[in-house]
């Protein structure tokens, strides 16, 4: 299956959809289409768990009578259907208060030329060779050391999508990917009892990804160090933060910066255009045009061209992240990110995972954070917390049931090094961080 192929008619289709809100009598209108399609086969102790196809495909629209609103979707693509779509949804702009922020992005907004960013490489695999790169997974992950004594399975997935966006400018844009990944979970047992912890690698390509035996080898070296943990003493430490852990700390700053929370008055970091909230030697810088990246793309939820931008530049924030609407609701111009960030990196010097470990004393590694014990408004971070021990500059033991705490306003000033270890396995492309100081509470 190829889903390029149903591009054409999509498009055609999209172009119908705007033309019947037209004639229904919209001022403007917008169209999203998605389409998905793939494979996920789980394997647990060696034999088949699960097999599942997914093919899926939906139609968003919007309309808008002047300054009012209403959306409606819709999985079918008949003539019927899709006027019955069109008027549910004038129906409900005819009941909603009038916004003057709603309405359509400005037209030369709009991309001129889409680039192709290589994207879409699909994986021609079967279920049953699915399942035996699973098995090798887990059995590779299970070998490796008699203390692992359990799994909750490997898994293979491969997704095919097909995004498209038009709107009543005129412009009408698609594109398409690919994701393709595999994970391994297993679980351990000493005296001391049980432990779980996880491997997975996901890609644009299947050709790149690790062999299976690689990935169950780092899930079983996760999890064999995970085994008898111990509490952490309490008290103000380093606190390094694995790839992972350190993409959840970051996105909350970008949460901080998202015109959603700001025009809501829910932010942190309300009025920080500006402002310092980073180290100097720090900067967010988003890329959302490279090649076979997983959060690549042209354009954004509104149609919006997407380009390389700064939000945070040597410390200092420079941009807030936004779509057509919540610039309108702040009086600034939409930054090309209705649906959040494409590629975004950490820019500045990095520091070997070793050479940090070095810089610590005494002081924490987080491998997994627990609970929600993040407040958006007042910035207050507590969370639960799992990682190892490290005394000088070696890590020493693991530890469980700790708890990690500050103000994010003081954490982010108080990174001290980033890692050459990023992970690019998301939208946040982070690498370790070191953080001066937080409290840390054991049991």
């Amino acid at each position: 299956m190829d889903l390029r192929e149903q591009e054409s008619s999509l498009k055609e289709l999209t172009a119908d959809i705007l033309a019947e809100a037209n004639r229904q009598g919209a001022d403007q209108a917008e169209v999203s289409v998605s389409v998905d399609a793939g494979l996920s086969v789980q394997v647990r102790k060696g034999e088949l768990e699960q097999v599942e196809f997914n093919q899926d495909r939906g139609f968003g629209i919007t309309v808008y009578f002047g300054k009012r609103k209403g959306s409606a979707s819709t999985t079918d693509s008949s003539a019927r259907a899709i006027e019955d779509t069109v008027a549910a949804a004038k129906n409900i702009a005819s009941h909603t208060e009038e916004d003057p922020c709603n309405g359509l992005a400005d037209a030369d907004l709009m991309p001129a030329d889409l680039e192709d960013l290589d994207l879409f490489h699909p994986w021609d695999i079967e279920p049953q060779a699915a399942a035996d790169i699973a098995r090798a997974c887990e059995a590779e992950g299970l070998s490796a050391d008699e203390r692992l004594t359990n799994s909750d399975g490997a898994q293979v997935n491969t997704q095919q999508a097909l995004r498209l966006y038009g709107n009543s400018h005129g412009f009408i844009g698609a594109y398409s990917g690919t994701r393709h990944g595999l994970s391994c979970v297993l679980i351990g047992e000493d005296d001391a009892g049980m432990q779980r912890d996880f491997w997975y690698e996901v890609n644009r390509d299947a050709q790149t990804l690790p062999s299976p035996e690689s990935v169950g080898q780092r899930a079983a070296e996760r999890t064999v160090a995970r085994l008898s943990p111990r509490s952490a003493p309490t008290g103000s430490y380093p606190v390094l933060f694995e790839p992972p852990m350190a993409g959840g700390l970051i996105s909350h700053l970008l949460n901080a910066i998202s015109g959603g929370s700001l025009y809501r008055k829910a932010s942190f970091l309300l009025d920080s255009m500006g402002e310092q909230v980073l180290p100097e030697w720090l900067s967010l810088t988003e890329r959302p045009q490279l090649k076979k990246s997983l959060g690549s793309a042209n354009f954004d939820g509104d149609g919006v061209a997407t380009r390389e931008k700064s939000f945070v530049n040597a410390g200092v924030v420079e941009n807030y992240i936004l779509s057509a609407y919540s610039a309108r609701k702040l009086d600034m111009t939409t930054t090309g990110n209705a649906g959040g960030v494409h590629n975004l990196d950490l820019d500045g010097p990095q520091t070997p995972r070793a050479d940090m470990l070095k810089q610590i004393d005494r002081g924490l590694l987080v491998s997994e954070l627990m609970g929600q014990g993040v407040n958006g408004v007042t910035g207050d971070y507590s969370r639960g917390a799992a990682g190892y021990w490290i005394e000088n500059g070696e890590i020493v033991y693991p530890v469980a049931e700790v708890t990690v705490a500050g103000n994010l306003k003081d954490i982010y000033q108080r990174i001290v090094a980033i890692g050459d270890d990023v992970d690019l396995r998301g939208n946040v492309r982070a690498p370790s961080l070191l953080i001066e100081a937080m409290t840390v509470a054991g049991a």
